[in-house]
């Protein structure tokens, strides 16, 4: 029961500090904690096909905010409760603030992550998300782009492994800048 209250606890805590990000981007003054980029580089572009059939570009999302994160559709805690918190976060904002926030969902693991199965995933938490996947050289791409680490496990009997991955959420802001990032334990 003790497991449950703090997994609880660290969920809304983890919802005050999404919000908090959301805030800070749209200049709100509210109390930070993540990683400030200073000075705030031009965000890496994201070459990669949605399920629709397009190019996914951050600069088709100038003048919104776009929080980015990297994980996996079979992730067992870190992935799913992220996603949770970001869906509540956006919940948390006026519905003109919220339209301006776009949530991407970028895989690690591409070899059981199709683009079809990665959009099914992020829709579950909020139809408004957008899931990209696509090739190994693609994608690592993009990882290095990100300083994004990820490495699979050993798969157990049944085929199934773990990716162990950076665990952070990258936030874009309106000028298309990478300015923030948050740990995933660093939540307020």
């Amino acid at each position: 029961m003790e497991s449950r209250a703090f997994w609880v606890g660290a969920a809304g805590l983890a919802v005050i500090g999404i919000a908090t990000l959301i805030a800070v981007l749209f200049e709100a003054p509210e109390t930070f904690r993540g990683s400030i980029i200073e000075p705030s580089p031009p965000a890496p572009e994201i070459p990669l096909t949605t399920n629709s059939g397009e190019v996914f570009r951050l600069s088709d999302y100038r003048g919104s905010v776009v929080l980015l994160f990297f994980g996996y559709t079979s992730c067992p805690d870190i992935c799913p409760a992220t996603m949770a918190e970001l869906k509540q976060a956006r919940a948390l904002l006026r519905s003109e603030e919220a339209e301006r926030v776009q949530v991407v969902f970028i895989t690690v693991d591409p070899m059981r992550d199709s683009p079809s199965a990665i959009q099914e995933y992020v829709e579950r938490f909020d139809p408004a998300f957008i899931g990209l996947s696509g090739s190994l050289a693609d994608l690592s791409e993009v990882w290095r782009a990100y300083g994004v680490y990820r490495e699979e496990g050993e798969p157990n009997d049944s085929g199934w492994y773990v990716v162990s991955h950076t665990a952070r959420v990258y936030a874009v802001d309106p000028q298309v800048a990478l300015r923030l990032s948050f740990a995933f334990w660093t939540f307020p």
